[in-house]
């Protein structure tokens, strides 16, 4: 009757220990250059930057995504566009499986530069609306394109759309 006991809390102690290993890691953040904290490689929404991302904030955030993906992701850098993601990635996977990867991460927008499909990562976006954004430009300041921006989608849209720049272009 003891050996079953301490069988059970063998088993239970191991299985309180599997899944603390497992549970998810605390977002991590990266260092600028100068040794300096920087804002986590993750958006609002969840989706990290393909530019600043780590291998392991890939492998922990896209589900199945192995080791040759990662590098062929971390290859390419630095993006400019989703259309350039797309491609390069697309001569490892099909188009469905890009789509997917898309799901977990975004290229930064450049508000002068980016293409219609790279400011479409911003969430309620049309194209319609992409293009019109594109013909007010240039704009001065990232809070002249927001202030733009915010007339096509909501305010928790605008946040997102935030945290998905990159520079004035």
């Amino acid at each position: 009757m003891n050996g079953k006991i301490i069988y059970l809390w063998l088993v239970l102690l191991c299985t309180l220990a599997l899944a603390a290993c497992s549970s998810a890691a605390p977002a991590s953040t990266t260092t600028e250059g100068n040794g300096s904290p920087a804002l986590p490689a993750a958006d609002p929404a969840g989706r990290l930057n393909l530019n600043t991302a780590s291998g392991d904030e890939f492998t922990a955030a896209i589900p199945g995504l192995g080791n040759r993906m990662v590098r062929e992701f971390m290859e390419y850098r630095p993006y400019i566009s989703i259309r350039q993601f797309r491609r390069e990635i697309g001569k490892y996977v099909d188009e469905a499986q890009v789509a997917a990867y898309e799901n977990y991460v975004y290229v930064p927008i450049a508000i002068n530069d980016s293409d219609v499909a790279t400011l479409q990562q911003i969430p309620g976006l049309s194209a319609e609306e992409a293009q019109a954004l594109i013909s007010a430009r240039p704009f001065a300041s990232t809070d002249s394109f927001l202030t733009k921006l915010g007339e096509y989608v909501s305010a928790d849209e605008l946040e997102i759309a935030r945290a998905y720049l990159g520079g004035d272009g």
